[in-house]
């Protein structure tokens, strides 16, 4: 078995410990925004859609910069280094207000680190290995979202106010950094030295344009991760058992990452990407009529956590596969700048069929576009086989 590069592993260590440091607030944020600060589901889905957006607007930007001679690991630093700075200061907040602008800033962070982090992965590794290194990304990624909430759940045991589990969070943000800055080759400007070219929609594979219009689709589709805790609550699951509910579906994520990134190298993008996605829409149905059954609620939300990740290292590999070897931050940037900004309206939408039609509506409705998004990318692949 090929050893992933240097480059691929660091940054497989940066995401566990970012993700460490993000997941120890995540699960607990919309209980502080709901319970604490007196915030309703249109304001939750409106903070997490503009934060998304905005990451995502910003994610084209970084993409578009690292393909014009902007230097990856400079972008990837100061993403890191703008979250794990603001990231932290929820803590202080007494006004939802206050954590939108918070998540705001976070999530600029993220938008300019991604793209040019994942075209790194991307030109790092050749095809045959591309869904593993994604996938041992994610399974790291998700590594961190697992150890966060434990974290979480630990100090909560132990009497800590919630304010200050948000503030502790900055001590594995700053081992971030460091490990950014001491640990991650330089990036060479390859595509630097070339004349800057446009990316055109029209001149990217077919096949690439129907995974990004697709993804954008079910972005809009999805049940935001926020909205699944406060599904819990709402069916019985008592507050305590939130982080550790949370760590439990990331570490089937962290399981099952590497495999299906690895099992898409051999069967190809498209089998996985349409079995996962066909297990959301099943998994959004039984949530949608599931009652009171604390083990229902377990093992669906473990379910649809397993669906996520299933998917994700095969749609990446898939951009790396087809976009310009020059433009791969770019075609990164794309996928990552729809998938935000419909998350916006979708999460929004989902938040306010919530509050007015009720939790089973929300969820059927989320069931049915991500039906539309599956047919979509069938189509475009049908329509152009190799």
């Amino acid at each position: 078995m090929t050893i992933l590069p240097r480059t691929v592993i660091i940054l497989g260590i940066v995401s566990l410990l970012n993700d460490a440091a993000s997941e120890m607030i995540a699960p607990l944020l919309p209980i502080f925004l709901t319970a604490t600060l007196g915030a309703g589901p249109i304001i939750v889905g409106l903070i997490e859609g503009i934060a998304e957006a905005t990451s995502s607007l910003l994610k084209l930007v970084s993409g578009w910069l690292a393909d014009r001679g902007w230097s990856s690991k400079r972008l990837v630093v100061s993403g890191y280094t703008v979250s794990n700075l603001t990231r932290p200061l929820i803590g202080l907040a007494f006004t939802w207000s206050w954590v939108l602008i918070l998540r705001f800033s976070d999530r600029i962070g993220k938008g300019l680190r991604t793209a040019p982090r994942d075209a790194m992965i991307a030109s790092a590794v050749d095809e045959n290995v591309r869904g593993r290194a994604f996938g041992f990304h994610r399974a790291m990624d998700h590594a961190g979202a697992m150890i966060g909430p434990l974290l979480a759940f630990a100090l909560l045991q132990s009497e800590v106010e919630l304010r200050n589990v948000f503030l502790i969070s900055i001590v594995p943000g700053a081992l971030v950094i460091l490990l950014l800055i001491f640990g991650v080759p330089a990036t060479t400007p390859s595509a630097a030295t070339q004349p800057a070219q446009r990316l055109a929609w029209s001149a990217l594979d077919q096949r690439l344009r129907g995974l990004i219009l697709s993804a954008g689709g079910l972005a809009f589709a999805a049940a935001p991760e926020v909205f699944l805790v406060l599904w819990a609550q709402a069916n019985g699951l008592a507050i305590v058992w939130i982080p550790l509910l949370w760590a439990a579906a990331h570490a089937v994520k962290s399981a099952i990452a590497i495999p299906m990134g690895s099992l898409s190298d051999r069967v190809g993008r498209l089998p996985v990407m349409i079995t996962g996605w066909s297990a959301r829409i099943v998994i959004l149905i039984l949530m949608a009529i599931n009652n009171d059954s604390l083990a229902m609620i377990w093992f669906l939300f473990l379910a649809y956590a397993a669906a996520l990740s299933s998917t994700e290292g095969a749609e990446r590999a898939l951009i790396g596969d087809y976009a310009p070897r020059a433009q791969k931050a770019t075609a990164f940037g794309i996928y990552h700048m729809l998938t935000g900004v419909l998350a916006l309206p979708g999460a929004l939408l989902f938040g306010a069929i919530w509050q007015w039609f009720g939790m089973t509506p929300a969820f059927l409705t989320a069931a049915g576009l991500t039906t539309l998004s599956a047919i979509l990318l069938l189509s475009q692949y049908r329509n152009n086989k190799d």
